[in-house]
C-alpha cells in the first residue's frame, strides 16, 4: 500500500526529458514510470522549448550536448518566459557541464551525469520536488500575507516556526540545533555590539538557517554513520536550496544570506560559493560560528559530543581560516568569561 500511496503522490508531478538520443528518452520512461512519475520525450530542443510555452511541467531533465542546440540555449529561450521551471541538465561526462557561471545565470538548479542506473537522478528529482512543494506553499503563504497586512507578524513568526519544525521532522540532529544556533548567534551579535535590527535578524536566521534540507534526501539525512563524499556533496546543496525556498518571499529577504552562506569559509574554502572574508555576509559569519560550536557540543550518530576544551582549541586554530577572527574572538570571550549564558542554552534547548 505505501508503494501505491508513493506512486500516487509522484503521478501528481508532470516531468519533460529533453535528449537527442531516443535511446535514452526510451531509458528515462521506463526507469521513471517505475517510481510512478508521468513523463514527456522530446528529442527536439526547439519542439521542447514550444510544449514548456503551451504546456505545464513541473521539472524539465534536459542533455546539455545536442543538435542542433545545446542544453544551455534551450534554457536561455525557457527563461524568457519562465523562471519557475525547475530544470536538471544531463551530461555524459563531467568535464562538459557548463561553466558555473551560466549555471547561476540561468538558474539552473542542478545537474547529472547520465549512468546506467539512474539512482542519483532519482534523489535529485526527489529534492528538486521537494524543493517545489515548499516553493508552492511559501508563495501561497506570501499571498495570504498581503490579503492580511495586519497579521504581518504574527504570520511571519508562524510561517518560521511552521517550516523549522518541517526540518525538525525530517532530520532528528536539528530539533534543538536550530534554537541553540539561534540563541548562540544573538549572543554573539550582543557581544560584538550589534543593533537590535541586526540581533533580530541573527535569532530568525539562526532558527531557519538549515531550512534548505527540506530538499536533502531523508536516506542522507537519516544515515545512522558517517556520509560518503558523494553524499555529502548531496548534502552540500542545502544552503543553495533553502536560499531558492525563501527568495520567493519578500518577508525572509534579510535572513537569505544566512540561509545561502552559512557555510562559506573566511578563507573562501566553504561552499556553495566560495566567497571568502568581506564577501561573506558580517551575519552569516556569526551564524557560522555558532552552528560550528553546536555542531561540535552535540552527539551524532556516529560519535559522542567533543570535549569542550578540544572544542575551544578548534575555534582559535580555526580562527582566520574556517571562521571571522573577530566573531571567534567574541565568542572565545564568551567561553571563557560568560559561559554561564552558554550553559543556560543548553539546559534550554538540551542536546539529546
Amino acid at each position: 500500500m505505501r508503494h501505491l500511496s508513493q506512486e500516487s503522490e509522484n503521478n501528481k508531478y508532470k516531468i519533460i526529458a529533453v535528449d537527442d538520443e531516443i535511446g535514452i528518452i526510451d531509458s528515462l520512461s521506463v526507469f521513471l514510470k517505475h517510481s510512478g512519475y508521468t513523463l514527456v520525450g522530446c528529442t527536439d530542443p526547439y519542439e521542447a522549448i514550444e510544449k514548456v510555452k503551451n504546456e505545464h511541467f513541473d521539472l524539465m531533465l534536459l542533455d546539455f550536448m545536442m543538435s542542433p542546440i545545446h542544453g544551455d540555449t534551450v534554457v536561455e529561450e525557457i527563461r524568457k518566459f519562465n523562471s519557475e521551471l525547475y530544470i536538471i541538465l544531463l551530461t555524459g561526462h563531467k568535464d562538459l557541464v557548463p561553466p558555473l557561471e551560466t549555471i547561476k545565470r540561468l538558474s539552473i538548479q542542478a545537474y547529472c551525469e547520465k549512468e546506467d542506473k539512474f539512482d542519483q537522478l532519482l534523489l535529485l528529482i526527489e529534492s528538486g520536488f521537494k524543493s517545489i512543494d515548499q516553493m508552492k506553499t511559501i508563495r501561497q503563504m506570501n499571498e495570504e500575507l498581503k490579503i492580511s497586512k495586519e497579521n504581518v507578524e504574527k504570520a511571519y513568526l508562524e510561517t518560521i516556526e511552521m517550516l523549522r519544525y518541517t526540518v525538525e521532522a525530517k532530520d532528528s540532529y536539528t530539533r534543538g540545533h536550530s534554537d541553540r544556533v539561534s540563541a548562540y548567534s544573538v549572543l554573539i551579535g550582543e557581544e560584538l555590539g550589534l543593533y537590535d535590527k541586526d540581533i533580530n535578524v541573527l535569532k530568525v536566521g539562526g532558527l531557519f538557517h538549515d531550512i534548505g534540507k527540506i530538499g536533502i534526501s531523508d536516506t542522507i539525512l537519516l544515515k545512522p554513520a558517517k556520509l560518503t563524499d558523494q553524499e555529502y556533496d548531496e548534502l552540500k546543496k542545502h544552503p543553495s536550496i533553502g536560499k531558492q525556498i525563501i527568495s520567493t518571499s519578500t518577508i525572509f529577504r534579510d535572513i537569505i544570506p544566512i540561509v545561502y552562506s552559512h557555510h562559506e569559509r573566511f578563507d573562501g574554502k566553504g561552499y556553495p560559493a566560495h566567497l571568502k572574508g568581506n564577501e561573506i555576509s558580517f551575519l552569516a559569519r556569526i551564524v557560522s560560528v555558532a552552528d560550528a560550536f553546536d555542531a561540535m557540543t552535540s552527539r551524532r550518530s556516529y560519535r559522542d559530543e567533543l570535549d569542550l576544551d578540544f572544542v575551544r582549541n578548534e575555534i582559535v586554530k580555526c580562527s582566520g581560516t574556517q571562521f571571522d577572527p573577530e566573531v571567534a574572538k567574541a565568542f572565545l570571550n564568551i567561553l571563557d568569561n560568560k559561559f554561564d549564558k552558554i550553559q543556560e542554552i543548553r539546559q534550554r534547548f538540551p542536546t539529546d
